[in-house]
């Protein structure tokens, strides 16, 4: 199973308990990283998706 984790909280407590390894995919980004995976827009990446078409 592929797992993913993220914001500062969460990754304290999976740092904690030691789980690393169990975690496939960790990020620091918290909210905007939930918006992303939700498929929201992100001002920063839409800048970045125009500028490199």
């Amino acid at each position: 199973a592929f797992s993913i984790a993220g914001g500062g909280d969460t990754l304290a407590a999976i740092d904690q308990y030691n789980i690393k390894d169990k975690v496939s995919y960790t990020s620091t980004g918290g909210g905007a990283f939930l918006e992303f995976l939700e498929g929201k827009v992100l001002p920063a990446v839409a800048i970045l998706e125009e500028r490199n078409a």
